[in-house]
């Protein structure tokens, strides 16, 4: 195991759901509203904020008063005593923030310290911040502006290149039609219809709802979200009518995610701690490996393979002994490339849904799925779980988890 003294407690996870972009959290400041959820989710778990050493806040689009990040995060949560460093790695930041928990765990246990770390990751796309840099040398001292979300959604200013071109590049190297993105986009639409079952039985497991969402002052209640918004109607028909967004290629905005808003935590603590604070002490949730990679220019999807391998090498296991996969697939180009290369099923991966279906908040995301990860292992009896997905700058990264128990 890469590492070997880091563990998730039984139900020490949360999400909120995630709300599609100009929808009903779009005027939430990420920070306050990612305090309250952990504040309730934690009493709803009987997690004391008294028992954190320490916090990693992970957040990649800046809003107001975030320069503050995790000491006033912690402080809204009434754990004014700890601190710790705001986390940006675009859409690997999930993934980071487990394997920095983890990192730390095994540095504290070779000094014979136990710590127990919060893990939260927020991110509000809406109305994204509009920013000016002075240039006191452009024309007539005129400085330089970008809008946050849309214009780096737009430009990697490294590759030269827009995020969706690096899906065209993937489709037209690896030979991915437009058919087959299609047909994995169903695939996930129908995988993530089992997460709702039951009146969304399997989200229940860990996301924090009904959230009452009120106006600016916080007295009115303005909506009440009992799921995740945006997601989208899926048929054949459907993305079969639609054109691709760059003209010659082969994705349509039905075969990528939508942007979001939302929030998750997670509790990363030693395996003594983890058990005094998990829903179920029987079970036990190990944090095995962490694996990151970067690819050639332009190819951001092909990054997700050698991320997982070289978290699957540390972890010591092969792919063959892997239950659950859970990707963050911005395209559905990312799913096809990576069955091909890693020997899996399209069916065998993405139970319950995915980020290409329920939207993609970046900071949160990878989170999300490795939340969804750990409870479909406890659902199958425990096993080895593999969380991937692609991010900014032609990188990836990876985390395999152990569920052992019952």
């Amino acid at each position: 195991m890469f590492f070997k003294n880091a563990y998730i407690p039984c139900g020490g996870y949360w999400s909120t759901p995630f709300c599609r972009w100009q929808g009903s959290f779009a005027h939430l400041n990420a920070v306050p509203f990612a305090a309250e959820v952990a504040s309730r989710a934690m009493k709803d778990r009987s997690i004391p904020v008294e028992i954190f050493d320490g916090l990693y806040f992970g957040v990649t689009v800046p809003q107001k008063h975030s320069f503050y990040g995790g000491p006033w995060l912690a402080g809204l949560m009434g754990a004014g005593k700890i601190a710790g460093p705001v986390v940006g790695q675009a859409c690997a930041t999930g993934a980071r923030l487990t394997a920095l928990a983890g990192y730390e765990l095994e540095t504290c246990a070779a000094a014979g310290e136990e710590r127990v770390i919060l893990a939260i990751a927020a991110d509000r796309c809406s109305n994204g911040p509009h920013l000016y840099y002075p240039n006191p040398m452009g024309a007539g001292g005129t400085g330089d502006k970008e809008d946050w979300v849309l214009d780096n959604f737009a430009f990697d200013p490294y590759a030269g290149n827009a995020m969706l071109a690096t899906a065209e590049n993937v489709a037209k190297e690896a030979g991915i039609s437009r058919q087959e993105q299609d047909e994995m986009t169903l695939l996930r639409y129908q995988q993530y219809t089992d997460a709702l079952k039951d009146d969304a039985a399997f989200l229940r497991r860990f996301m924090v709802m009904p959230l009452d969402v009120t106006d600016a002052s916080g007295r009115k209640t303005v909506a009440t979200v009992n799921g995740d918004e945006g997601v989208f109607p899926t048929t054949a028909e459907g993305l079969a009518k639609l054109k691709p967004v760059q003209e010659g290629g082969t994705v349509t905005f039905g075969t990528q995610t939508h942007p979001a808003d939302g929030n998750c935590g997670m509790v990363v603590s030693t395996r003594e701690k983890a058990r005094q604070l998990s829903r179920d002490p029987k079970i036990e949730i190990q944090l095995a490996s962490f694996g990151e990679a970067r690819v050639k220019k332009g190819y951001m999807a092909q990054a997700i393979v050698p991320a997982a391998r070289q978290a699957l090498s540390r972890a010591g296991i092969p792919i063959e002994q892997v239950k659950v996969i859970k990707s963050h697939n911005p395209f559905a180009v990312n799913d096809i490339y990576f069955c091909r290369e890693m020997g899996v099923k399209p069916e065998g991966m993405n139970h319950y849904g995915s980020s290409l279906i329920w939207g993609h908040p970046q900071g949160p995301t990878g989170l999300r799925l490795i939340i969804e990860m750990i409870e479909e292992l406890i659902l199958v009896g425990g096993g080895y779980g593999l969380f991937v997905g692609c991010a900014a700058g032609d990188t990836a990264a990876a985390v395999v988890v152990q569920v052992a128990g019952k």
